[in-house]
């Protein structure tokens, strides 16, 4: 049994509208708990240097329950499950000191050499995870998107050297923040977005310029990030 428990504080950058925690801080929390998990296991981001092996990042899958606010401390949960061959899946809860459920989110990953890239995950890899079958969602996959074919705006965003993560990328959170300035203000500064998708497919590097496509779908709003001549993908990001 692996389950990692770790206990955060909300600070001001934690924080949007309201003072209330924001998704991006949110799935920072995430993140760094798993990091935490493969620290501890050998294979995380204080082990590259000897394993030469680092996680990526394909999907985000977030329902926020109740939204906290700043200064207030939270418990987040984390475990690995259903590892394949080539991926595995990572789940998360929220709770407040009361023991309240606040959110839950899953989340799915492949191990790349830094010099190979993808890599299988071996036998010795998924024992050391002790993968637990709970997942917080009824559905176990989390499916593939495909890009809306009507947009109704755009946007340009040029990644600068601020968003580049130790992978030389852009860093998986900062998408958000660039679909967030595509959409239109009113929805932006009105909307509760408690159920995030995202979908990645192609990192972004320093200088790339990216086109940015905004759609609204019934009461879901999609960003569609691509190259600037639209023959690639970076990524999808579903909005509710």
């Amino acid at each position: 049994m692996a389950i990692v428990e770790h206990k955060f504080t909300i600070g001001l950058r934690d924080v949007g509208f309201s003072n209330k925690l924001t998704n991006k801080a949110m799935l920072g929390f995430f993140e760094d708990i798993g990091g935490l998990h493969s620290d501890m296991v050998g294979y995380g981001l204080a082990n590259i240097e000897n394993t030469n092996l680092s996680w990526v990042l394909l999907n985000w899958k977030l329902k926020v329950i109740k939204r906290p606010k700043y200064a207030e401390n939270v418990t987040v949960k984390t475990w690995s499950r259903n590892p394949q061959k080539f991926y595995s899946y990572r789940d998360f809860e929220m709770y407040d000191n009361d023991g309240n459920i606040l959110a839950i989110a899953s989340s799915k990953w492949s191990l790349i050499d830094l010099n190979k890239g993808l890599i299988k995950l071996t036998d010795e890899i998924i024992a050391k995870y002790e993968s637990e079958n709970l997942s917080v969602f009824d559905e176990l996959d989390l499916p593939k998107m495909t890009p809306p074919v009507i947009f109704s705006n755009t946007y340009l965003y040029t990644v600068p050297r601020c968003v580049i993560d130790i992978n030389e990328h852009m860093h998986n959170l900062c998408y958000l923040d660039v679909a967030y300035e595509t959409l239109p203000y009113d929805i932006y500064k009105n909307t509760h977005f408690n159920n995030v998708e995202i979908m990645y497919k192609r990192s972004a590097r320093l200088g790339d310029t990216l086109k940015c496509f905004y759609s609204n779908i019934g009461n879901e709003y999609f960003v569609t990030i691509k190259s600037f001549d639209e023959k690639n993908l970076h990524c999808i990001i579903k909005l509710s």
